[in-house]
């Protein structure tokens, strides 16, 4: 575990289909594990080649563009494109602001991180190497008072994104504002920036709080070659409904076929 109510559990393959596949084996409740779900698990890829005819899209312009790089907008306009292009019916949302649930992100998830390497941490901290040490370090710091006002933040937050979903079945979002960060980015994030994490989470953390299942999927490269995606977020238990729009995309689009020259 990292944060067990914020992480997300999902396979990666090469395209919807096989996604939807493999999700249809690995979903479902668990006899072993009583917070999975006992909800029935829908076949997947029957319903896969219905097309998007139907599936009401909402976009958040404002929202996909603030502090998006131009290259991802351009990207993600031009999916935009393909979609309108096979009947998508898209409409505009006013989707709830993000900013204070995604700054209380990092904090939710070392609070939790915390409690789960409790019977290993400070134990074994020798173990440990720096950045996770210094996540469980910062989750101890913290109150109980202090989760709760998180706690309370989050349900607000989730509220109102499910309000959201009353007049769409899925929400079009980038999956980062910028192309994939290097290594170096990566090792030195949140350090010289306290921002910097608050920014590359814009666009996935509000998921990881509403437990709203997401497909992201490839839609380019930046002119250095680096893959660009975005994500079509849904319902929950709703998932059959993003692979039907991923797979609808996939048949207009060969991005799922390409790789970075490496």
């Amino acid at each position: 575990d990292l944060a067990p109510t914020l992480d997300h559990v999902g396979p990666m393959c090469r395209n919807a289909a096989d996604t939807a596949a493999v999700l249809g084996v690995i979903a479902g409740s668990d006899k072993n594990d009583p917070t999975t779900l006992k909800a029935p698990v829908p076949n997947y890829l029957a319903g896969i080649e219905r097309g998007i005819k139907g599936i009401r899209f909402g976009i958040d312009r404002n929202y996909n563009r603030e502090g998006v790089d131009k290259t991802s907008v351009a990207s993600l306009e031009a999916a935009l494109g393909v979609l309108k292009n096979v009947g998508a019916d898209i409409r505009e949302i006013n989707y709830p602001n993000v900013d204070q649930v995604v700054e209380e992100w990092l904090a939710h998830c070392s609070i939790e991180t915390a409690h789960a390497h409790g019977n290993t941490y400070p134990k074994q901290k020798n173990d440990y190497g720096p950045a996770l040490a210094n996540l469980i370090e910062l989750g101890s710091s913290f109150s109980a008072t202090d989760y709760q006002k998180i706690l309370l933040h989050r349900h607000e937050f989730s509220g109102r994104v499910h309000s959201v979903f009353e007049d769409i079945d899925v929400m079009i979002i980038p999956s980062q504002p910028n192309a994939a960060p290097s290594l170096s980015d990566m090792a030195t994030l949140g350090e010289q920036d306290p921002e910097a994490l608050n920014t590359l989470l814009r666009f996935t953390a509000p998921s990881d709080l509403t437990g709203s299942p997401a497909l992201t999927m490839p839609i380019g490269f930046t002119k250095a070659g680096v893959p660009i995606g975005f994500q079509f977020v849904g319902r929950h238990l709703e998932e059959d409904i993003l692979f039907r729009a991923g797979h609808a995309f996939q048949l207009e689009t060969d991005w799922h076929l390409e790789h970075p020259v490496i």
